[in-house]
């Protein structure tokens, strides 16, 4: 047992740093890729025992990965590669806490291991929604998690999760830790004192500063609606939407975030719209960004593979929500997670058991697709969930009653608020359906990549027709996405023999022909190649190169060493 580790053990107690690979596997295997070594994973239960952990690593000269659920989908809060000194994962699922702000709750300060569900359930009394309501918030996702990758979401008038107002630590060039206070909140003392007291909640309405910084991205309601825009309106890396927490990617050690929240729209209709033709979507997104006072909530595309492989891969997950809430979503993606380490300790297990069993129980379940979505799915091959509010519904409703009437091959219905309900539910458990189903068939296929694209505003093709050389590589394409936002998330399983990455490398450059930005909303991690206005914010925030470094594809050596000097 190395020094480190008695350390540790000293300031969270034994039972929380994990040393072995069974113990600590979940937190060292990504959501969906990656996969690296650590010496621990300190699982933390205070932020002043959080601060004496980090002091601990900067001082020992250790690697520090922060970790929130580790929900993402390209890796960034999970070791990957070599690394030149030693890694320790520090886990904040413990570190629960959300304060209301201003009476009304227009206003929250949330703690590390805070999740989009719970806030969504403390603010649902006062009528007021998070930035996110569904979709990360199902499997666990946590608030901070969303500010770190400046995560997007589904929701159109709200943008990329981002904030100006956070409590964190920092570490200089020289590896010493400084918190640092832009939370907008007068609070006084050393630094532990200042922990202590934003974790007990114990400031009152006059230490709460109202004209400190922004609380959400408030630019982007008049972003989006300029569909002539040559570029997309929201992606990971706009360095408008860099700042200090917000994008910081594991480069800060984040201790609270301060946000806004939104009212709740209570009335909510949803239109159901088929079609054949991808002028008519594009038609249809353009005229609901201009044309009227009120912007939707909601604009969620699927297409009719990706329906498909989401009722015969993802009905367990819809069936979980329906029948229990998005509650027990985490119970069971942690309960898969130990089926996976079962399979890496005993060799006579199939890989991947964990999905494998998830996939054979849902058999036994029934569709959880309404009739009528599934007549369209038959008749159409293009799927759009328009959500608006009660108000901007009966303007809507005769528009596109008269918008249908023109175009061929092409009809929409108004859901009940069950088969609404349903509709989202299905389209947001497409996002697992591709991970399972190469999982499920992984003897036949050779992988998957998984894309998120910020397409341009103005860009009218927006469907993709890869080139043959790179489509005859694959067995699954899977496109959904946040149409009115113009992000589409895309995934691929490749036929077996081929390599994924690969194909994804050879598909940057037809993107790049489009203007698209990609990663749009679930950051660089260590899948894609952080632009240059990243890097900076990355080498601004951390200096020595000691918190999450590797991400982004950048060097992981200390002090930004080139990798190319070690080789």
């Amino acid at each position: 047992m190395t020094n480190m580790i008695c350390d540790l053990r000293g300031i969270v107690g034994r039972r929380h740093v994990l040393t072995s690979e069974n113990a600590t596997y979940r937190f060292r295997k990504g959501f969906r890729f990656g996969l690296g070594k650590a010496e621990a994973v300190v699982v933390p239960g205070s932020l002043i025992e959080l601060w004496r952990v980090a002091q601990c690593c900067a001082k020992a000269n250790y690697i520090l990965i922060m970790q929130a659920a580790n929900t993402g989908l390209t890796g960034g809060s999970s070791p990957d590669g070599e690394y030149d000194r030693p890694v320790v994962i520090v886990s904040t699922s413990r570190l629960k806490g959300i304060y209301l702000l201003g009476g009304d709750g227009r206003q929250v300060v949330c703690l590390p291991g805070a999740s989009l569900y719970e806030l969504e359930g403390i603010l649902a009394p006062l009528g007021r929604e998070p930035h996110s309501v569904i979709g990360s918030s199902c499997i666990g996702a946590s608030v901070l998690g969303g500010i770190s990758n400046n995560s997007g979401g589904s929701l159109v008038q709200r943008g990329p999760a981002f904030t100006e107002m956070a409590l964190f630590g920092q570490v200089d060039a020289q590896g010493e830790l400084h918190l640092v206070n832009h939370l907008g909140v007068k609070l006084k003392g050393a630094p532990e004192d200042i922990l202590r007291a934003v974790e007990a909640g114990t400031f009152s309405p006059d230490d709460v500063e109202w004209s400190t910084g922004r609380g959400h991205d408030v630019d982007y309601v008049t972003r989006v609606r300029d569909v002539e825009a040559d570029t997309p309106a929201r992606f990971n890396a706009d360095p408008d939407r860099l700042y200090e927490a917000s994008g910081c990617a594991g480069k800060l050690i984040v201790f609270a975030v301060r946000l806004d929240t939104f009212p709740a729209e209570k009335e909510a209709v949803t239109f159901y719209i088929g079609t054949n033709d991808t002028d008519t979507l594009e038609d249809l997104r353009r005229a609901l960004l201009t044309k009227f006072d009120e912007l939707p909530i909601a604009g969620e595309y699927l297409h009719r593979d990706a329906f498909d492989i989401a009722d015969r891969y993802g009905r367990d997950t819809v069936a979980i929500i329906r029948l229990m809430g998005t509650r027990y979503l985490p119970f069971f993606f942690a309960m898969k997670a130990r089926m996976d380490v079962l399979s890496q300790r005993y060799s006579w297990l199939p890989d991947a058991f964990g999905d494998r069993m998830l996939q054979l129980m849902s058999r036994f379940m029934p569709s959880q697709v309404p009739q009528r979505l599934k007549e369209y799915h038959k008749r159409y091959e293009h799927h759009l969930m328009l959500k608006v509010s009660g108000t901007l519904a009966e303007t809507v409703r005769p528009w596109l009653k008269s918008f249908m009437a023109q175009k061929d091959s092409s009809d929409f219905f108004e859901c009940t608020a069950h088969e609404g309900k349903l509709a989202f539910l299905h389209r947001f458990a497409t996002a697992g359906a591709a991970g399972r189903y190469n999982a499920v068939h992984r003897k036949q296929t050779g992988g998957m990549l998984a894309l998120d694209v910020g397409l341009r505003r103005n860009d009218r093709q927006w469907f993709e027709k890869l080139p043959s050389a790179i489509d005859e590589k694959l067995v699954v394409k899977l496109y959904y996405g946040h149409f009115l936002c113009h992000v589409m998330h895309q995934d691929y399983v490749v036929k077996r023999g081929v390599n994924p990455v690969a194909v994804e490398h050879a598909m940057w450059p037809e993107l790049d022909k489009r203007g698209a930005r990609y990663p749009a909303e679930h950051n660089v991690g260590h899948l894609y190649n952080a632009p240059d206005s990243t890097k900076v914010h990355f080498q601004k925030l951390d200096p020595c190169n000691c918190l999450n470094p590797g991400i982004g594809r950048l060097t992981r050596r200390k002090n930004w060493v080139a990798e190319s000097a070690f080789s």
